[in-house]
């Protein structure tokens, strides 16, 4: 009996919907536009295209993953549910005052993001935990059911408890949840300690609100396409794919949706990573552009990095500090504002520029004829020859040429430039910007992007990849099979995942290690409990051990990765001297030098524990000749190189096999990408099916 694997990512732009048949190794794919008044009635069409052309019955599903960027657009757009917020007497403008830092120095007009919380439903009632997780004042339960039934009387949806150093101590948010859910049981609760237990109140009160503030919407969500997805009788049960580049269960989704916020991106990079192993040798910068955004991470010795925080809504998209900070793991990346969607237009002083704004699915760029009347980089790419108007999306999608040509007139009449001029401007702008992120990101953290190949992903990304890596220095892009729909790939090779923190304040040279691989195993039983609910076998599960440390004095935290455990075994004084120098190594890798004795603290530990699912194995191997020319036709395509357009071979990239050489410049398209290959450049296909493309040869 056959067994299917079916993979949904909702971008901004178009929703991608993946089958694949882990028996004969074919997969189908479908591109459908995003239908954001309802993300769901895309996939049940995407879904139920797919299975009727390849005549599939969905009763042979038996795995279901989803991604999505439908949180994060709601922090961005504001659209979250009505939220309050229950605190600490005296401690109700902690989201408000942060960490009293300006992201722009010299700027007078800076506006900070506004809190998802407004003062008039941040209630404080009276209760106090001291840091050791004393009580120094009982909770005050009749404040508390004042406080929430005014909360309740504002219509909120949601309520956010978040106590002063409940990490230490989370029975008085316990309580507190209690009472809510016998007071209002309709109301969703987040409770910090089950959110992010973890020190610094500002961080963690964002983190909790932010996910009170999505939970509602989260839950209905989550819900319905479970049941959307069993109304197409797909027995299979749904997964999530988290920010940390693993899966989760429906119910842990539910329960902390914040953990979702970059499943979109992490799919991308958990893809790029897969895909790009053998034919990069594990190093590879991960580009995935697709319609409304563009992503970046570094992937080194074939796994994506991983940061335990990131600022989510940001003011300003390269600044530090300007968004609203949020403690999870997630897959480290860099995003910004540049896919085929973007709008271009003049600033106030007549310059060219490019995003962020874009035109997403609706209206969508000119060139879909929905309404869109403003140019994008779709629009400007159609004119420059790199994409086919008559396979657009694998001809799902029909493309007006003259709405894209109009649009882009009108912008050239203002700039006083010919329209192919502007045409190749506009993505000549939206290239730099991405290498210019790119060089920033991957320059903070001491690397080379000439060590690195570069690997491509989503609609836009094989169009724009090679004009970037040669920006950036880089000599080798890889293309992989499918690469429009990557993301949904990826999440049908990504392992299941928990992540789990704890505070815990131990000096290595004087603290009590029986006490720390307690707090460890503590954290290793509530993932494993996790992680059984998603059905998958424990004994495959691996467990990772990682602090956040510093040495004694420090403002600042670094995570490193610990040896496993016990640490209450043995010999005590080779324990200590093994912990202290994983940190050492970790600090002298980042820093160079480490500071002459003085001790290390861990300040939160970590687990991380991810495990393989069963039936995940997608193969990567290439086609083998079979007689047809690859070639499909030619075209002109405007190349910077010849400063003007120059007929193309345009293969057709299901017909390429192993072993294939040609020569640039070329177009080479499939049903959801086309990869531009320039002059002076050449590319191979690769045994495991990727296009690697030599620039410069």
């Amino acid at each position: 009996m056959p067994s299917y694997a079916l993979g949904i990512d909702i971008g901004g732009t178009f929703t991608d919907v993946v089958v694949y048949d882990h028996d004969t190794g074919r997969q189908w794919s479908r591109k459908v536009l995003t239908t954001h008044d309802d993300p769901v009635r895309a996939v049940v069409t995407g879904v139920g295209a797919i299975l009727g052309d390849g005549a599939l019955e969905a009763r042979h599903c038996t795995r279901v993953i989803h991604a999505t960027t439908l949180f994060t657009n709601a922090l961005i757009e504001r659209k979250g549910a009505v939220a309050g917020l229950v605190t600490t007497a005296g401690f109700g403008d902690t989201l408000e005052i942060g960490r009293e830092r300006k992201f722009e120095l010299y700027d007078l007009d800076i506006a900070k993001p506004e809190p998802l919380v407004p003062r008039n439903r941040r209630l404080e009632v009276a209760e106090r935990m001291s840091a050791d997780g004393t009580v120094r004042r009982p909770l005050d339960r009749v404040e508390l059911a004042v406080a929430v039934d005014r909360l309740a009387a504002a219509g909120v949806g949601s309520i956010a408890v978040v106590f002063l150093h409940a990490y230490a101590n989370p029975s008085h948010e316990a309580e507190a949840v209690r009472l809510i859910a016998e007071r209002h049981p309709e109301i969703f609760t987040a409770a910090s300690h089950e959110v992010a237990p973890e020190i610094r109140e500002f961080e963690r009160a964002s983190t909790t609100v932010a996910n009170a503030y999505i939970k509602p919407l989260a839950h209905q969500y989550l819900g319905r396409m479970a049941r959307q997805l069993a109304d197409q009788k797909i027995p299979a049960p749904l997964l999530l794919m988290l920010s940390s580049g693993g899966l989760t269960h429906v119910a842990e989704a539910q329960r902390a949706p914040v953990q979702m916020l970059e499943s979109g991106p992490a799919a991308g990079a958990i893809a790029a990573a897969f895909f790009g192993r053998t034919d990069s040798g594990g190093d590879l910068l991960a580009f995935d552009m697709g319609g409304t955004t563009a992503k970046l991470s570094l992937v080194d010795g074939g796994e994506p990095r991983t940061a335990y925080s990131f600022e989510a809504a940001r003011q300003k998209r390269f600044i530090e500090g300007s968004g609203l900070p949020i403690r999870i793991s997630t897959i480290e990346l860099i995003e910004i504002g540049a896919g085929g969607g973007s709008i271009a237009h003049v600033d106030e002083i007549g310059l060219l520029k490019v995003g962020p704004r874009s035109a997403g699915s609706q209206p969508g760029p000119a060139c879909y004829g929905l309404g869109g009347t403003e140019p994008t980089v779709t629009d400007a790419d159609l004119l420059l020859g790199y994409l086919n108007p008559d396979y657009f999306a694998g001809g799902t999608i029909a493309i007006d040429v003259a709405a894209a040509r109009a649009a882009l007139t009108r912008l050239a009449d203002t700039v006083r430039l010919p329209v192919i001029s502007v045409a190749w401007g506009i993505h000549d702008i939206v290239d730099e910007s991405m290498a210019s992120a790119a060089r920033v990101h991957i320059a903070e953290r001491g690397r080379d992007p000439r060590d690195y190949a570069l690997l491509c992903t989503g609609g836009a990304g094989p169009v724009h990849a090679c004009h970037v890596a040669r920006k950036l220095g880089v000599s080798r892009v890889i293309c992989p099979p499918s690469a429009g729909v990557a993301s949904a790939l990826g999440l049908l090779v990504a392992p299941a995942r928990v992540d789990r923190v704890a505070t815990v304040g131990v000096r290595l040279d004087r603290g009590d290690l029986g006490a720390l691989e307690t707090a460890f195993r503590g954290l290793e039983d509530e993932a494993r409990d996790v992680m059984g609910d998603t059905g998958l076998k424990l004994e495959t599960a691996r467990f990772q051990r990682l602090a956040d440390g510093r040495f004694l004095g420090q403002g600042f935290d670094l995570v490193v990765d610990l040896p496993d455990g016990p640490y209450d075994g043995g010999d005590r004084d080779t324990v200590r001297r093994a912990l202290t120098l994983a940190f050492e190594a970790a600090y002298r890798e980042k820093f160079s030098l480490t500071p002459p004795d003085v001790p290390v603290e861990f300040i939160n530990i970590r687990v991380a524990v991810r495990a393989p699912v069963a039936g995940s194995e997608v193969v990567l191997q290439g086609r083998a000749r079979r007689g047809a020319s690859p070639v499909k036709g030619r075209r002109p395509v405007w190349f910077p190189e010849t400063t003007g357009f120059v007929d193309t071979i345009v293969y057709d990239r299901a017909r390429l096999a192993v072993d294939d050489r040609f020569a640039g410049p070329a177009v080479i398209e499939e049903e959801g990408s086309t990869l531009v290959v320039p002059p002076r450049a050449g590319f191979v296909v690769a045994p495991t099916g990727n296009v690697v493309v030599t620039l410069d040869a």
